[in-house]
C-alpha cells in the first residue's frame, strides 16, 4: 500500500523548528514549548464533538455498554492509559473502558511490526470482545489513516455500535467512516512526523474529556470531587478521608466513623452525613437515585 504523506498535516514541516537542532537547549525547549501551547486551543475547536461523544459514551454506560479505544503505537498506548486509570479514579469495572492495540500486549512496551496495517487483526480484536450495538467504539490516530484501526470501525457500523474517531488530519479516511468525528488540528510537529507529541498531546486531552466527562455524566463525581474513588494505597485512604470531609464540611473523625460504616465508599458516607441516615439507607437513597449523590441527598 502507497502512503501519500504529502496529504497529511500531520507530516508537515515545521518552519519553527527548521534550525531546532543549532539551538540552545533553553531555545531548542521554548520551541517545543511553544508548539505545545497551540494544542489546547486545536482541542478547543473541537469541543462540540466531544461533547456529543461524552453524551453518547454516558448513554452507552447507562445502558450497560462499554467505551472501547483502539489504536496503534503511541495512540493505542494513550487509549490503554485513559481505560487502565478509570476503575481506581472511578470506581469502575475494568470492562467498562477497554483499551486495544494493534499487535496485543507486547505492543505497549516495544512496537510490533506491520501490526497497524492488520485490517484482519482489527476486526478479529473487536470480535474477541464481542463488540455490540450497546458499545462506543473511539478509533484513534493521529494521521487518521491506519488500516487496523479503519477495519474495527467499519466492523463496528456493522453491529451496529457508535463509533467515534481522533486524529489530526481533518479530511482523513477514519472521519468517513466515524458517526463523530474529532480532528484537533495541531498543525507540523517540531520533529517532522513525530505525532507522539502535539498530536499525542491533544489526543490525550480528549481522552481525558471522554473518560471524566462521561464518568461525571454518570454521577461519579459530586461537586469535582471522585466520590467513587477505590483506596488502593495509602495515599487514597486518606484522599478517602478528606472527599468525605471537603463534600460534609465534618470532622475527620466523623469522616472515619462514616467511611467504616460505608465500607469506605465515599459517596454512601456523604449521602450518610448529609443526609443523616444510616448506610443502609444511604446505599438505597442511592441506588434509587442512580449513583447520583445530589438527588440522593435531595438536592436536585
Amino acid at each position: 500500500m502507497t502512503v501519500d504523506l504529502n496529504t497529511m498535516i500531520t507530516e508537515t514541516r515545521n518552519p519553527a523548528s527548521a534550525n531546532i537542532d543549532v539551538l540552545s537547549t533553553e531555545d531548542m525547549l521554548k520551541v517545543i514549548n511553544d508548539e505545545d501551547k497551540k494544542v489546547a486551543i486545536a482541542v478547543d475547536a473541537v469541543l462540540p464533538a466531544i461533547a456529543q461523544t461524552v453524551d453518547a459514551i454516558a448513554t452507552a454506560f447507562a445502558n450497560g455498554g462499554r467505551l472501547i479505544y483502539m489504536g496503534a503505537g503511541t495512540s493505542g498506548r494513550l487509549g490503554i492509559l485513559d481505560a487502565s486509570e478509570c476503575p481506581p479514579t472511578f470506581g469502575t469495572p475494568s470492562e467498562q473502558v477497554v483499551g486495544l492495540i494493534a499487535g496485543g500486549h507486547q505492543a505497549i512496551l516495544k512496537a510490533v511490526e506491520n501490526a497497524e496495517d492488520n485490517r484482519e487483526l482489527g476486526q478479529q480484536d473487536l470480535k474477541d470482545i464481542q463488540l455490540s450495538a450497546a458499545d462506543v467504539l473511539v478509533g484513534i490516530a493521529a494521521s487518521g489513516r491506519t488500516p487496523y484501526v479503519i477495519a474495527g470501525m467499519q466492523y463496528a457500523k456493522t453491529v451496529g455500535a457508535t463509533v467515534a474517531c481522533i486524529c489530526c488530519n481533518p479530511s482523513a479516511p477514519m472521519t468517513e467512516v466515524a458517526d463523530i468525528a474529532i480532528t484537533p488540528v495541531v498543525g507540523a510537529e517540531v520533529v517532522t512526523g513525530s505525532s507522539r507529541m502535539k498530536a499525542g498531546t491533544a489526543q490525550k486531552l480528549v481522552l481525558n474529556m471522554l473518560t471524566t466527562g462521561a464518568m461525571i455524566r454518570s454521577g461519579k463525581v459530586y461537586g469535582n470531587l471522585m466520590v467513587d474513588v477505590e483506596a488502593t494505597n495509602a495515599k487514597l485512604v486518606e484522599r478517602q478521608k478528606k472527599i468525605v470531609m471537603d463534600a460534609t464540611d465534618c470532622r475527620r473523625e466523623e469522616a472515619i466513623v462514616a467511611l467504616e460504616a460505608a465500607n469506605g465508599h465515599c459517596k454512601t458516607a456523604i449521602v450518610m452525613i448529609l443526609a443523616n441516615v444510616s448506610a443502609v439507607e444511604a446505599s438505597q437513597l442511592l441506588a434509587a437515585n442512580h449513583g447520583f449523590t445530589r438527588a440522593a441527598i435531595g438536592e436536585c
